[in-house]
């Protein structure tokens, strides 16, 4: 989404070529590590805390179970807004879009090496899931996937792709199948960037061809962006936007499918992307609280609304991830 990448850099990308590789990958590593820490499990010692996910808070000697996370629980207050609907235990979701960064496979390789070195909360993640502490994944560029895999494997940070095409195999050059991400490694795709619907001309039917060819694969998960312009913002369209937008993005996708938690949610105020403008917590959760309805009405079930894990995507950074996580209906962040 923004402009702090899990080691990326902004849309121009001026820090990864003012700064040498290694001190570049050297203090976004250790961002990354820092931010993911002040969202992690408490010590053992620590009090209850907070983790912006219904305003759920657990002591550290009572863990996640997988029944925690599909039980409804109340609200506790502490995020600026509430809603009605049932209050679920989301898992948060921290991802990473590399966008078109580092410029060389030498300078990925150093990123993601100390990645890997100082992601210490994470090194097995079904552990890390029953313990609550957040599920994290990196978008690097294609050409990197396979160096990412091999680099991070046993860290707990998994990889995805920044974007994905509509058909299996055949002659279609240039385009990349579900398929082969998932026998590459890749276990997240993303779909319907801002960026790929302005500068590329995504429509939602063709974001909503790649979902359910992605879908066709049991081990890739989605991630599917939406998000309003300044203009429509600023003309009060926010709902209607992102309404379109997930109703085209996941027509005649089955009940189940949301229920399985295939389909993470990432909303992209596109203002808010690199032109240095910052969403509010309170219109972070303004905007959730819209998705979420959407999700309910498609649907027809508040359920499915209050299930689906919804990322905030627009110019995160280390510090605004608590503010930003500490609202209930935001479940993450894609940076």
């Amino acid at each position: 989404g923004g402009d702090w990448c899990f080691g990326a850099t902004d849309d121009d990308g001026g820090t990864l070529v003012d700064s040498p590789p290694s001190e570049y990958a050297a203090a976004s590593a250790n961002d990354v590590a820092a931010s993911l820490e002040s969202l992690g499990p408490p010590s053992v010692a620590g009090p209850p805390r907070s983790y912006g996910l219904g305003s759920w808070r657990k002591e550290a000697s009572a863990p996640v179970t997988p029944a925690d996370v599909a039980t409804p629980i109340a609200p506790e207050g502490g995020g600026s807004s509430a809603t009605t609907r049932p209050q679920l235990r989301r898992r948060p979701i921290v991802a990473g879009n590399w966008k078109l960064n580092p410029a060389t496979k030498g300078e990925a390789i150093t990123l993601l090496k100390l990645l890997a070195a100082n992601f210490v909360n994470h090194r097995d993640d079904a552990i890390s899931a029953l313990s609550g502490a957040p599920e994290a994944v990196i978008f690097p560029p294609l050409p990197y996937v396979a160096d990412a895999v091999c680099i991070l494997e046993g860290s707990g940070i998994q990889v995805g792709a920044q974007n994905v095409g509509c058909n299996e195999k055949g002659a279609f050059t240039g385009e990349i199948a579900p398929s082969m991400l998932v026998s590459s490694g890749c276990s997240y795709v993303l779909l319907g960037h801002s960026e790929r619907r302005t500068i590329f001309g995504e429509t939602d039917a063709h974001v909503n061809a790649c979902l359910r060819k992605c879908l066709e694969q049991p081990a890739l998960r989605i991630i599917l962006c939406v998000g309003e312009t300044l203009r429509e913002y600023e003309g009060g369209m926010l709902e209607r936007v992102v309404d379109a937008q997930i109703r085209g993005g996941l027509d005649g996708i089955d009940v189940g499918v949301l229920m399985a938690d295939r389909v993470v949610i990432a909303y992209e105020p596109v203002w808010a992307i690199g032109t240095g403008l910052v969403a509010t917590p309170d219109q972070a959760q303004a905007a959730h609280v819209a998705i979420r309805n959407s999700l309910s009405n498609h649907y027809g079930s508040e359920e499915v609304g209050a299930s689906v894990r919804i990322q905030y995507g627009g110019s995160v950074t280390p510090e605004s991830t608590e503010q930003l996580m500490g609202e209930v209906d935001v479940d993450g962040a894609l940076v």
